[in-house]
């Protein structure tokens, strides 16, 4: 096994000569994961409740979500810079206290202003995170499983957004919001344990050896990779932050909890088989899910009245989305190192938050029946990209898979 371009790239030592992962630190990573989605989405399932207690309206309990999600993306970048010297462990560990912190202020805070602080402060843990999961799921694994270890670690996206985030929103008609965000808390608790037995520490980068993090998007590759985060995330975001109420254009809103259920299932699947095969296959599946979703899009576009054609392209949409951050966190890694995963979760996190704005817009200016077709105009040049980044961003074979034995 010899050295690989991206531990050059990132001062990494190579990975250890193992033949199987180590389960528990790349699952601890995995609820990390899990954690940092269920803090800045939960807040969307029991809006109404929160806002009644905080004394504002929904639209600005809303905006927990937006500061949140703003906060990852702006803070990405110079967090990395800061912390580069840090042991990683000691970061992660920092990381997930704030989680902890942030979610107890707001199960007992009824002041607007403070729960906004904290909120802004689990965003910045929350970039930390993101900046952690993919370096440590690579070290902790062999060249030829790091991909399958990536997609062990970002298995947390989805599992909180099909299982965590309808779980709270349950909790919390049950139990009350407060209570609901304090059960989060008690999981933060239990991770810390989990974190400080199970994952090993690792050393920052020394002082002044660092590349400039911006200098990576002069690396074959990565701007590609960065264009199809910008432009899958925005599109995803754009259908899936207004989805009830495309459903209720089409007189399906008896059936959204079925339909986001189906979406679920469906993003899990595409999850492990992600897992099983981005080692090997990450340009295919890469080509494979945009295809997914620009023909789930294509029949919601058209076919939106009719009701098993939703249920497919949810089935297709759900196949298509459900590994695509453990494809995209592989292939800009791959390209440039830690750097170009930095710069990836600042794009995610930006476009995420700007799907919003933009079905805002949409919906305001065109209506609900808008989405699919903005999703069909941004998705056609991703797949262009895809097809086109062969030597590099998305070569038929790995980096890593070519330099070992």
């Amino acid at each position: 096994m010899s050295t690989s371009e991206t531990d050059l790239l990132t001062g990494e030592p190579p990975a250890p000569k193992q033949q199987k992962l180590p389960l528990s630190p790349l699952l601890a990573l995995c609820t990390a994961a899990f954690m940092g989605i269920l803090t800045e989405a939960l807040p969307a399932g029991v809006l109404p409740e929160m806002a009644r207690d905080l004394s504002v309206s929904e639209s600005a309990a809303g905006q927990t979500l937006t500061i949140y999600a703003i906060a990852t993306g702006l803070s990405a970048i110079p967090m990395s810079v800061a912390t580069a010297t840090w042991r990683r462990k000691r970061l992660l560990l920092l990381a997930v206290t704030t989680f902890a912190v942030a979610n107890v202020v707001t199960a007992l805070s009824s002041s607007y202003a403070l729960t906004m602080v904290f909120r802004l402060a689990a965003g910045v843990a929350a970039a930390v995170v993101w900046a952690e999961l993919v370096g440590y799921a690579r070290r902790l694994a062999p060249p030829h499983l790091q991909g399958r270890a990536i997609a062990i670690t970002m298995a947390g996206i989805p599992l909180a957004l099909s299982l965590g985030i309808p779980l709270g929103t349950f909790l919390g008609e049950l139990f009350g919001w407060r209570l609901t965000f304090g059960l989060v808390t008690v999981v933060s608790v239990l991770l810390l344990g989990w974190v400080s037995v199970s994952v090993p520490d690792y050393p920052g980068q020394q002082a002044g050896k660092r590349a400039p993090i911006l200098q990576a998007l002069k690396l074959p590759g990565v701007a590609a990779v960065l264009f199809v985060v910008a432009a899958y995330v925005l599109a995803h975001n754009i259908l899936y932050t207004y989805i009830a109420t495309f459903l209720d254009e089409y007189d399906m809103t008896a059936s959204r909890d079925v339909v986001l259920l189906v979406f679920g299932i469906a993003s899990m699947v595409s999850i492990f088989i992600t897992g099983a095969l981005v080692d090997r296959r990450l340009r295919a599946l890469t080509i494979g899910s945009t295809v997914l979703f620009l023909v789930a899009a294509g029949m919601l576009a058209v076919l939106a009245d009719n009701t098993a054609a939703v249920y497919l392209a949810m089935v297709l949409w759900g196949l298509g989305w459900g590994g695509v951050a453990t494809l995209l966190q592989t292939a800009v890694t791959d390209a440039g190192g830690d750097r170009g995963q930095a710069l990836l979760v600042t794009t995610w996190n930006s476009f995420m938050a700007g799907g919003g704005a933009v079905g805002g817009i949409l919906l305001d200016g065109l209506g609900p029946t808008s989405f699919p077709w903005s999703v069909l105009l941004l998705l056609a040049p991703v797949l262009l990209v895809v097809v086109g980044a062969r030597a590099h961003g998305f070569p038929a074979k790995r980096p890593s898979m070519m330099t070992t034995d």
